[in-house]
């Protein structure tokens, strides 16, 4: 037998042969079956495919990390010349964390909610390795600065639910670094991210690779990552993998239709068209000046002493029959925009609405806006009650207020379900029956019920796998061009945005930057904000070159101010065509 030192190939750090997970006591087919494959020290293999195909399975049978009604009844996961499904739990505990390290998709599962960031990170590196506490703090001081996370020094003393979702993908991914692991397994490690935070983060785990040869699995639906990161690509659908090989291979002559599949529902930078015609009429929407505020108390009094300035003096307009696109990272203030349009929030400035003064309005009033104004949220299951069926859910909003008999509302219903390509006999079952996409597109069926005017979107893509996504967008292009419907897209899916706008603002702490038409966003962009999140999109093209770009230094910027202050006005001056372009005021001053 020749051995890998003399093939002059290095053995595999990991080597995963015959692996098969199937339900405890189960007659159903495996979720995964004989899957096989290795992976080289400092390689990259990307496990892509969508929801259910067994991606996560997959990892969670590599770490003993399984629940408890499923089992791995075949295979072998050897490291370091073992076989990790043979071992007892005890030493198992040694290696995972230490030697095999994960990061989960959602960190809120991963992190404990009565520890605060600094102790857990301490706790991580206890539990492997025989530190001084003070040292131990430090280098999870350093690691916290390292994910370039905002405020480290703070955010070691808070606790998870204070950090927003950002924040705490980024911990999660500092604890991985902590330990410098020989394989490090990311399941869907920036799903949730933006672009730019995407690009930093993708960064760092390159960084982490060339400086301790560790081994990466990736596990994402997300191809332009896949093409940008990865040195080899596994495909799987319905627990098996279809197709293996070299990435430059994968996106250049796929063998199995299921990845052309993959591929052809990928959104592309470049492939939006220009401008669609609107309608000249009245805006469904109008925003002057619209700005949210929230007050920080601290001390035993609890006076205010700082305030977050989420939205500072916005001011857009929608037209009917119109997409437009907020943009921006997490926290800029896009979905604060959207609760103060629908009234979750209390705002300053003017917020009109199909004709009407939202401050003005009485209860009834805000009741009837609702037929007017809908919205649809990023995360279906949690919009959907799980006690309800939802033929029901769908008829609900007709039901409260008062529209039509039981009979036309039954009606109603099922018509709603043809328009969003849902089958009639599904109305009786409850939403954990359906996958995502399909969740999407109830809430999208009831958002639709009471024939509004405007419908808001929430990030209400961004968690969808790239072919159920492109069939739901579908669905919305398609809906507006029958009905009329004005679309308000919250975003930070660059790549989706430009195929799906018409006119787009970027949205940087609080303020709009810049806005215009799709095409002058897209194919002119003049902020320097704008042209980063639009170079920091990865390209699902392997041999895409992309420019050099210096990493930001220094503290990142906050949208908390002490009382009294606030942040600097941002002024848009119209450079031709409507295309606005924020400066600083005193910046337009030296300007002119």
């Amino acid at each position: 037998m020749i051995s890998a030192a003399q093939t002059g190939v290095p053995a595999p750090v990991l080597s995963v042969r015959g692996l098969t997970v199937s339900v405890r006591n189960g007659d159903g087919p495996a979720l995964v079956r004989d899957l096989s494959f290795d992976l080289a020290p400092g390689e990259t293999l990307a496990i892509a495919g969508e929801s259910g195909s067994g991606k996560s399975l997959t990892s969670l049978a590599i770490m003993g990390l399984l629940p408890s009604a499923l089992r791995s009844e075949g295979g072998q996961v050897r490291f370091d010349g073992r076989d990790l499904l043979t071992l007892p739990e005890s030493a198992l505990r040694d290696i995972r964390g230490g030697r095999i390290a994960m990061i989960f998709q959602e960190p809120m599962t991963s992190l404990n909610p009565v520890m605060t960031i600094g102790a857990q990170l301490v706790e991580a590196l206890d539990a492997h390795e025989t530190v001084s506490r003070s040292k131990a703090r430090a280098r999870a001081l350093t690691a916290l600065v390292a994910v370039r996370i905002s405020q480290p020094e703070r955010r070691m003393g808070q606790y998870p639910h204070e950090l927003s979702g950002g924040m705490r993908q980024r911990v999660m991914i500092a604890m991985a670094l902590l330990l410098r692991p020989a394989v490090l397994i990311c399941d869907e490690p920036t799903t949730a991210l933006d672009v730019t935070v995407q690009r930093e983060v993708l960064d760092l785990l390159r960084d982490l690779q060339r400086e301790t040869g560790t081994a990466l699995i990736l596990i994402t639906h997300d191809m332009g990552v896949v093409a940008e990161m990865a040195d080899r690509v596994l495909v799987m659908r319905a627990g098996q993998m279809v197709e293996q090989g070299h990435v430059r291979q994968i996106f250049s002559t796929p063998a199995a239709d299921y990845t052309r599949e993959l591929l052809a529902a990928v959104p592309r930078m470049g492939k939006g068209c220009g401008a669609r015609p609107v309608p000249a009429s009245a805006p469904v929407a109008v925003l002057r000046d619209v700005s949210v505020r929230f007050d920080i108390r601290s001390g035993l009094t609890r006076r205010v002493t700082h305030r977050v300035h989420a939205v500072e003096s916005v001011s857009f307009q929608i037209l009917p029959g119109e997409t437009f696109a907020l943009v921006g990272e997490s926290g800029c203030g896009k979905s604060t925009i959207a609760k103060a349009m629908v009234g979750l929030v209390q705002h300053d400035g003017r917020i009109e609405l199909a004709g009407r003064l939202r401050g003005s309005l009485d209860a009834q009033g805000r009741k009837a806006l609702c037929r007017d104004v809908q919205m649809v949220f990023q995360d279906p299951m949690a919009a959907l009650d799980p006690r309800m069926r939802v033929g029901d859910l769908v008829a609900e909003p007709l039901q409260i207020h008062a529209i039509g008999t039981p009979a036309e509302r039954r009606a109603r219903m099922f018509e709603l379900f043809d328009l969003v390509g849902l089958p009639r006999d599904s109305a009786e079952r409850y939403p954990h029956e359906f996958s995502g996409g399909q969740r999407q597109r109830i809430c999208i069926a009831r958002a639709l019920a009471l024939r509004p005017r405007l419908i808001i979107c929430d990030e209400s893509a961004s968690a969808l796998d790239v072919s159920v996504q492109a069939r739901v967008l579908a669905l919305l292009d398609e809906l507006k061009r029958d009905l009329g419907i004005a679309y308000l897209f919250i975003s930070h899916d660059m790549a989706v945005v430009e195929n799906i706008a018409d006119r787009v603002a970027v949205m940087y702490l609080g303020q709009v930057v810049e806005m215009g038409c799709r095409a002058q966003i897209f194919g002119n962009p003049q902020h320097p904000y704008t042209r980063r999140l639009i170079e920091a999109v990865p390209a699902p093209d392997p041999d895409h070159l992309r420019p050099a770009h210096l990493r930001p230094a220094g503290e990142v910027p906050s949208p908390i101010h002490p009382l009294g202050a606030g942040p600097v006005r941002m002024e848009l001056r119209d450079i031709g065509g409507g295309h606005l372009v924020a400066l600083p005021s005193s910046t337009m001053e030296s300007a002119a």
